[in-house]
């Protein structure tokens, strides 16, 4: 790192050009943001020219026509003319092309919408039948039946699509994962995996999908924070070549209930009570807790929920899964089981609860702007998907069962195997249009894909879809521009609310010959359910493998690290602590004493209350025992791309050393991370040296919180300043109590002192996330920091209290 008056300057401001947030008084641009990445250089120039396109109209020209008889002849309206089209842009992602998004050229002065009507005309001459979702139809003439004269499979979701849109087509007319955030991007297929299914997004190897991902909380309404303890959503849209296939998942790979009957209790049961509408967006209350220590099947769930798997650093760092076993079906209609994993690149990183309590206050938004403001910079999102298939007669020698959602698959049992890589990397231009109007939907399914018989998936074939008619007005949301899929949708539905396509002819039903018979099946090539053998007689209940509630409940515990676990059960604490009811506190023990016994003593500690009998046992079996599975640590997973996206505050004050603040910061950008100058206010702050510095964020705008490690600089004037000032003070002491990376440099050391942060951890041994630097040479204390950043946490600082 070099040091002195000639130290690079291009940079500067660049961390406020790639956040939404804040930025320097001096509106001058940075000449790079440390990257040749097109996408990256196009966010540049859309800032620049958007900044001078404001600066061109300095006042409203037309203010003073309004008023009197100037008034009475209209004038138009004043226009300034951007220097690049990218200045009135929605996102600097729009180069990024697809076969959904376009061509990455995006159209100026021009409204497609309302080009002639050719744009929708419909034909289906020559063209096979399909679904909404463009899924190739293989028999249109009967409905899906266990055995030629057995009841109708509530699965046949081309049956049931039919006839709601039928249902729909004379009568006008999200409850969870309503608040959201999404992005374009595309899988790509590691190989071709045609022995195992004939899923067009695996056909292949080098094959490249269009992808709509959305993210989302699960109990909180809109408006609601992104930093609740909650369930993710990930769900992916993919937009293959034989139709939509939405892999409608979540974050944590099981659920909190084994049969879709009881969804609506568990969503009445954590949503804000009935009788005064709080909490919102919390599960910390009486009705869920009630709930949850009546149904012991939610045992497993809520260790990963209790877990800060339930509090994730970022979408970018956390896992995604599709929950269910589904069924991979090959050409020659062979069929394996499968489990979907998604694992980030940039590693499963958290928040801890303390940090995500005073975000939620300073950015309500955190997830929502760390997302866009990645894709933005260039730094698009990265996961590989990975596969555990296995075959009928292997989940028969299992301890559990494969078709139960609140179990899950250890990876030691069957490995998974990495197939492709998903890349985020386009913005949406409308968060309504894209974002809050995409319809996902675990019945759109394509050739190659298909359902198990696990009763919560079977009971989601329908709620998805059910839901969009009443949230999006009809059944014509398919038509809707990001829920089309990119092949010719063709079949005999017509009408209904906001319908778009104008069919030519009057052909609307099958078989015809007034239409040649068009659109017609597609036979063998299109979807076929799996000829699962099912000679069962009818009965509500569940196997009895179900009734193990617990077993995997341990498992998830024990292969905690030892500050997973205190996390666990401190979050256990907190929750119940806020429930009223103290038999619900009690009966909520005794689940947890058939878990583990450390984990219930703890929280019973923590609650004054002695540790109750367990719960009875739903089962007289023996509860399987599983090793320790060290791939369920959510630090198991450090993740490969280094710096890149972290947001580092360098704090400047007047007397700060500039060279030093400078070069720091070039080679922060250089590393891909986004720095911030922050100071107290915003403006100018001289240095030392005389040189000026660019306030880009005030403390009081972005809080300690906000960052993931902090720098404090050289120069004996600044640091006495800040040592004045309690905002710095506390967002030092921050930092430490949430484990982050701290680098002092020079008489930077002196601000720990005055915030009281001890030097070394308790025992005397050296803090691996405080680095202390010579201020003549530095480099060595700043690649310290720089690893400790990538690594996220050094959780060795943690205590239970926090000792300051």
């Amino acid at each position: 790192m070099a040091k002195g008056k000639n130290a690079p300057t291009s940079v500067a401001g660049a961390g406020s050009i790639m956040s939404t947030m804040a930025g320097p008084s001096d509106p001058t641009p940075p000449s790079t943001l440390g990257s040749n990445d097109p996408v990256n250089q196009r966010l540049l120039e859309k800032v620049a020219a958007g900044q001078e396109l404001a600066a061109d109209m300095p006042f409203n020209p037309n203010k003073p026509d309004e008023y009197g008889e100037a008034a009475r002849t209209p004038q138009p309206g004043a226009t300034a003319k951007p220097a690049s089209p990218a200045a009135t842009g929605s996102t600097s992602s729009e180069i990024v092309q697809s076969d959904k998004v376009g061509s990455g050229q995006p159209p100026i002065g021009a409204n497609p919408a309302n080009d002639p009507l050719d744009r929708v005309r419909v034909d289906a001459s020559d063209r096979h039948l399909t679904t909404n979702q463009g899924v190739p139809v293989a028999d249109n003439q009967h409905s899906l039946k266990i055995g030629l004269r057995g009841p109708t499979a509530m699965e046949d979701f081309i049956l049931r699509e039919k006839i709601t849109h039928f249902d729909h087509e004379r009568i006008p007319e999200r409850v969870v994962h309503a608040r959201g955030s999404a992005a374009h991007g595309f899988f790509e297929a590691y190989e071709d995996l045609g022995a195992i299914t004939r899923a067009a997004p695996f056909a292949a190897k080098g094959k490249r999908t269009p992808v709509f991902v959305r993210f989302s909380t699960v109990a909180g309404e809109r408006g609601s924070t992104d930093l609740a303890r909650d369930v993710r959503g990930f769900a992916v849209k993919f937009y293959t070549d034989e139709g939509n296939w939405d892999l409608v998942g979540n974050n944590i790979p099981v659920f909190f209930i084994q049969d879709a009957m009881k969804f609506p209790d568990l969503v009445h049961a954590v949503k804000p009570e009935p009788h005064h509408g709080m909490p919102q967006a919390a599960s910390a209350h009486d009705t869920f807790w009630d709930f949850a220590s009546l149904s012991p099947e939610i045992a497993h769930m809520l260790m990963w929920v209790m877990s800060d798997r339930a509090i994730p650093r970022s979408y970018r760092t956390m896992q995604g899964f599709g929950v269910h076993t589904f069924r991979l079906v090959n050409a020659q209609g062979e069929s394996q089981f499968c489990k979907f994993h998604w694992t980030p690149l940039a590693g499963t990183h958290s928040l801890v609860w303390d940090e995500a309590v005073k975000i939620s206050g300073a950015d309500p938004d955190f997830h929502r702007r760390d997302l866009w403001e990645a894709i933005e910079a260039g730094n698009f999102p990265e996961w590989e998907l990975g596969l555990q298939v296995f075959t009928e007669a292997q989940s028969e020698t299992f301890g559990f069962d494969i078709l139960d959602a609140t179990k899950l698959i250890p990876e030691e049992l069957v490995p998974v195997q990495k197939v492709g890589r998903m890349v985020l990397d386009r913005n949406p231009d409308n968060f309504f249009a894209e974002t809050e109007q995409v319809a996902f939907c675990t019945a759109h399914i394509i050739p190659g894909i298909d359902f198990s018989n696990d009763p919560l998936l079977q009971g989601r074939i329908h709620s998805y879809l059910d839901t969009q008619l009443s949230r999006l007005g009809g059944p014509n949301f398919h038509e809707i521009p990001i829920n089309a899929p990119i092949v010719q949708v063709q079949n005999n539905q017509r009408d209904g609310m906001h319908r778009q396509a104008i069919h030519r002819g009057r052909v609307s039903y099958e078989p015809n010959s007034l239409g040649g018979g068009c659109p017609f099946q597609a036979g063998s090539k299109g979807f076929t359910s799996f000829p699962e053998r099912v000679a069962e007689d009818k009965v509500r209940g569940k196997p009895e493998l179900f009734a193990d509630h617990y077993s995997q409940a341990r498992l998830f515990y024990q292969s905690q690290t030892p500050v997973e676990q205190a996390h666990i059960a401190n979050a256990f604490r907190f929750e119940l602590t806020r429930v009223q009811t103290v038999a619900i506190r009690v009966r909520m023990l005794a689940l947890l004493a058939n878990v583990d016994d450390a984990l219930v003593a703890k929280v019973a500690e923590g609650l004054g209350l002695e540790v109750p009998d367990p719960l009875p046992l739903a089962t007289d079996a023996p509860i399987p025992e599983y090793p320790p599975s060290p791939s369920l640590s959510l630090l198991a997973r450090a993740g490969i791309t280094g710096v890149r996206t972290r947001r580092v505050a360098i704090f400047v004050a007047p007397g700060v050393d500039a060279a030093m603040v400078q070069s720091i910061y070039a080679d922060l950008v250089k590393e891909g991370a986004v720095p911030r100058l922050v100071g107290n206010l915003l403006g100018k702050v001289k240095a030392a040296d005389g040189a000026v510095l660019d306030v880009e964020v005030s403390l009081e705008a972005g809080p300690s919180v906000l960052y993931d490690g902090v720098i404090v600089p050289d120069g004996a004037a600044a640091v006495e300043a800040l040592a004045r000032n309690a905002h710095a003070i506390d967002f030092v002491r921050e930092q430490y109590r949430h484990c982050k990376p701290i680098l002092v440099l020079g008489a930077g050391e002196g601000l720990l002192d005055k915030a009281m942060v001890p030097k070394a951890l308790p025992d005397g041994s050296a803090d691996p996330g405080l680095f202390i630097g010579n201020a003549t040479t530095p480099d060595a204390a700043l690649d310290g920091f720089k690893l400790a950043l990538a690594g996220h946490r050094a959780f060795v600082r943690e205590t239970d209290p926090p000792v300051i």
